[in-house]
């Protein structure tokens, strides 16, 4: 395999993104435990984002229920947590609604590692059955998009009815503790920290290889142009598929964490308002570039917890005004504006130095 040449740009890239590892590794070190479990969660949300920007950056599939694929990770992990804290006795709310036996359902979700599975696998495998029925039938666009917003309502409406079985509006909540460690203590917070971390950057990095791959490159010629891919031999629908089950997966391990972190999840965390926010971590980030989504998650969120503290009224507008900005005056995201600088440095240097000679 021929290696690519190591320029002064690569260079700095790849110092970036060292620099942002080491931060984040250290971050125990001089964060408060509060701001570390905040910025624990921004990063699950980080994850999130990755996986958005695969099928909406670089395929051109815009879905507004991500939210739904988040959620299903979050309580298959929260189903796990309820059941440690519970000794494996039906959950609280079950008593409540008259239930005296684990359903059949729950009791898988007692090991951890078959939450850890099936966090995993629900919704990559909810996302493979809806590509299948949608892309194959070639449902795209802002019908796909409705499609997905459907899904969220179904999916929230479901969660709530069955009150008995997951909890109801109140969701699932009330566990201490992970695998024996108590969820509280300072170090299993920085142990789940750290975790996360780990996980964003293999994420990161899966991402990257995906689409430096040929897979890549097919995926980026859907989003440019479906029908000329579809003419020259390849099965869009095929990749679509793929791509919509890679970024569910990644989503639903979100979840996963994210929970671990917070303490609890209900049906109003996975709703189309979360799914929307998803969108706009991905939009203000810089969208078909996996370190702005990343960097937009993580700083919107973090605008929106400093934000709503100082102004629990005005926040709101404040989020709706600068997204309204990042569409109209930088469509690609605040990724894009280095881009954009790079671009109008070039076209004010003289022609004679744009030009370099050929290596040799």
């Amino acid at each position: 395999m021929r290696l690519q040449k190591l320029t002064p740009q690569r260079l700095w890239i790849l110092l970036g993104y060292t620099a942002a590892a080491a931060a984040l590794f250290s971050a125990p070190l001089f964060v408060s435990d509060f701001r570390l479990n905040l910025l624990a969660k921004f990063l699950a949300f980080a994850i999130v984002a990755l996986g958005l920007d695969l099928i909406w950056g670089y395929t051109g599939i815009l879905s507004l229920g991500h939210g739904i694929f988040f959620g299903l990770g979050a309580y298959a992990m929260a189903m796990y947590l309820k059941l440690e804290a519970s000794g494996g006795k039906p959950p609280d709310f079950m008593g409540w609604s008259g239930l005296k036996e684990l359903p059949l359902f729950w009791q898988p979700f007692q090991h951890f590692g078959f939450a850890v599975v099936m966090g995993i696998a629900i919704p990559a495998l909810l996302a493979l059955v809806l590509g299948y029925f949608t892309f194959r039938n070639r449902i795209r666009g802002v019908y796909f998009t409705i499609l997905t917003q459907a899904l969220v309502i179904i999916t929230t409406t479901l969660l709530v009815g069955q009150q008995a079985f997951t909890g109801g509006t109140n969701g699932v909540t009330g566990y201490s503790s992970l695998l024996g460690f108590s969820l509280g203590s300072p170090d299993t917070k920085r142990a789940l920290y750290l975790i996360t971390v780990v996980v964003l950057i293999s994420i990161f990095v899966l991402c990257r290889f995906v689409i430096g791959s040929r897979f890549g490159k097919v995926l980026r010629a859907i989003r440019d142009g479906e029908n000329r891919v579809r003419f020259i031999g390849y099965n869009p629908a095929t990749y679509q598929m793929v791509v919509f089950t890679l970024s569910a997966a990644i989503a639903g391990l979100a979840g996963m964490l994210f929970v671990l972190h917070v303490g609890i999840i209900s049906p109003s965390m996975l709703g189309i308002v979360p799914s929307i926010e998803m969108v706009l971590w991905v939009a203000i980030g810089g969208r078909g570039t996996l370190i702005g989504a990343a960097l937009g998650a993580i700083l919107m969120n973090w605008a929106k917890s400093e934000f709503s503290t100082a102004y629990p009224e005005g926040w709101l507008f404040f989020m709706g005004a600068l997204f309204v900005v990042v569409v109209v005056f930088m469509p690609k995201g605040v990724a894009g504006l280095v881009g954009q600088l790079k671009f109008r440095r070039k076209r004010r240097e003289p022609e004679h130095e744009r030009v370099r000679n050929p290596a040799v």
